[in-house]
């Protein structure tokens, strides 16, 4: 079927079941943002590939609601396919819910899958729409009868990391995860996100494409821990280990029925953003439910002191990669046919040969001009450019390894650059220099940096639609909360030990796109009469194109710390290269 015979086939279905609107969500029972491919209904229903939105279909009118990162992309992905682009003024908030109580009648119903659906957005719907007086039904799947050649769940091994890695024992992580439980007197608590699990049990897979994740749930009491998953996918030693850790198996679909059988006046810990809607309606009215973030989940964001050395060892991996790459790259182009999709292959190759190599963190973004404007573009064999000497390259691209991610972009000049490009280019440097030197008190929180990191654009009356940074997880997944640095208020302080992007851009659309990125450690620099102060210690390696730079731009200041960064990426990276390598790499962290 096409996306439009798919979308006729719907509202059929719809019609039959007398539903005015319906609802579909990106996301899986587990609430992530990448997905396998048995939850990719976006996808299948529309044709949009991005990795946030939301259709909203009725008799009428068939949308997608997404952020301004998507905006080219869904334009182009949705034509033909019935749907409509809804550009969302705030990234995440459910604005379609605001147009379904605008313009469905009262008594109108409208349904969901709430296996794909969170309790937060779940009521959140279900209170815009009540006061219109519209019934909302969130236990209903109209997908499943239609996509015949769906995608089974993954079945991809899984398997436990030494405490060598990990810095924590899996009985050690319970211990202390119990101990919130007690503090707030929680009798059980349901865990349905994937990395707070991998972290929790030291387990990892490849159930989702570049997150290191497997499927499963889990039910944790003062006395016992139970981890819901295919038993098929671990090993005996490991399935022994976790016995030995205290920690039961059971089938991955048998969370249902240990949710319904909760003793009466449990207080039963869940997670509104991480939690399905469909397990939320599977605990009994007698249970106390305590809507709160996964203890986890800040555990998990706060890095121990082995997984700041790991994740150190590991960006001197990726540096080399990222230096051997560049530089074939330089010596490639007007050479030989170098394209979006190859260079992308090519540094996989690279990231490869690194010891303890997993594979990528996310796919490759390599937007070459034009393409560059796309924040989340991924090349197809349709939209494949092919480099020229000349014009603005972006690479934005990351790597799972054993013993960390990585996250970075970079962006860098073919030749015959105008001075609108190298313009917009320092000024985007300049805030990532800005966002990297700032100090801050403690208690600070991420929109103040985000705020900090924005202002050399905003003084020249430019901006970008997107955060300016994200959590990055430990040989976990790539984008991780609770901490963000964008304009959102998310009450959340920055905290030593959190590793965090800081990836300011500028689009032009249909001419370029400029991003740069770093990785950074939170860490507490000084105590003084007026508090604690915070700062950032950068932690990727590889060097920034400065044959982009316009000096005037740039303070004394910007200037200096560019120099030391480059020389610090310089003193790593060097013993790990060869002669050459090393003389290429020497020219290009040169001081100004």
């Amino acid at each position: 079927m096409t996306h439009a015979e798919k979308l006729a086939a719907l509202r059929s279905l719809m019609a039959q079941h007398r539903i005015d609107a319906y609802i579909v969500p990106s996301a899986d029972p587990h609430i992530s943002e990448y997905l396998p491919d048995h939850y990719k209904c976006i996808a299948w229903a529309s044709g949009f590939t991005g990795s946030a939105g939301i259709l909203a279909i009725t008799q009428g009118f068939a949308g997608l609601w997404t952020d301004a990162r998507y905006f080219v992309q869904a334009t182009e992905q949705l034509a033909g396919s019935g749907y409509e682009l809804v550009k969302l003024k705030v990234q995440h908030a459910p604005e379609y819910a605001d147009w379904l109580a605008a313009n469905l009648s009262e008594g109108a119903v409208v349904a969901f899958d709430g296996k794909l659906t969170s309790v937060m957005l779940a009521k959140s719907v279900q209170d815009k729409l009540k006061p219109a007086r519209i019934t909302v039904n969130g236990d209903v799947d109209l997908l499943t009868p239609l996509w015949h050649d769906r995608p089974a769940l993954p079945t991809a091994p899984a398997y436990l990391l030494d405490e060598k890695i990990t810095g924590a024992s899996i009985e050690t992580k319970l211990r202390r995860l119990r101990r919130e439980m007690e503090r707030n007197r929680i009798g059980a608590h349901i865990i349905s996100s994937l990395d707070d699990l991998a972290w929790l049990f030291n387990v990892r897979g490849s159930d989702v494409a570049c997150n290191p994740v497997v499927l499963a749930f889990a039910l944790v009491t003062p006395d016992t821990a139970t981890l819901f998953v295919d038993r098929r996918k671990l090993t005996d030693t490991d399935k022994t280990s976790l016995a030995a850790a205290g920690v039961a198996l059971a089938d991955y679909t048998a969370v249902e029925d240990a949710l319904r059988h909760l003793h009466e006046g449990t207080m039963l810990l869940l997670d509104p953003k991480r939690t399905c809607f469909a397990l939320y309606n599977r605990v009994p009215a007698s249970v106390v439910r305590i809507e709160q973030m996964n203890p986890t989940t800040q555990f998990k964001a706060i890095k121990n002191a082995v997984e700041i050395a790991h994740t150190n060892q590991t960006m001197v991996k990726d540096g080399v990669a990222l230096t051997r790459f560049f530089k074939w790259l330089e010596a490639a182009i007007g050479h030989e046919v170098v394209t979006e999709i190859s260079l992308a292959d090519r540094l996989r190759q690279f990231r490869a040969e690194q010891e303890g190599f997993v594979g990528e963190s996310f796919d490759t973004i390599a937007g070459y001009q034009a393409h560059g404007a796309l924040p989340h573009y991924k090349a197809t064999p349709a939209s494949d450019s092919e480099l020229q000497p000349e014009g603005l390259l972006l690479v934005d691209s990351g790597g799972q390894y054993l013993t960390g991610t990585t996250d970075i972009t970079r962006v860098v000049s073919l030749g015959r650059i105008t001075d609108a490009e190298r313009s917009d280019y320092t000024l985007v440097l300049k805030g990532m220099i800005e966002g990297s030197m700032a100090l801050f008190p403690k208690g600070t929180r991420g929109y103040q940096i985000d705020a900090i990191t924005r202002k050399p654009l905003w003084d020249h009356l430019r901006n970008y639609g997107h955060g300016t940074g994200h959590g990055v997880g430990f040989f976990l997944n790539v984008h991780e909360g609770p901490h963000t640095f964008n304009a959102a208020a998310v009450d959340v302080p920055v905290e030593p030990g959190m590793i965090t992007s800081i990836e300011p851009g500028l689009y032009r659309e249909g001419q370029y796109g400029i991003r740069i990125e770093n990785l950074v450690l939170s860490i507490d620099r000084q105590e003084t009469e007026f508090g604690t102060f915070m700062a950032f210690d950068t932690l990727t390696l590889c060097y920034i194109d400065t044959h982009l730079i316009d000096r005037s731009l740039l303070d004394i200041r910007h200037i200096g710390w560019l120099n030391a960064y480059h020389a610090l990426v310089y003193r790593k990276l060097a013993p790990h290269l060869d002669v050459q390598e090393q003389q290429w790499l020497a020219d290009k962290t040169a001081a100004l």
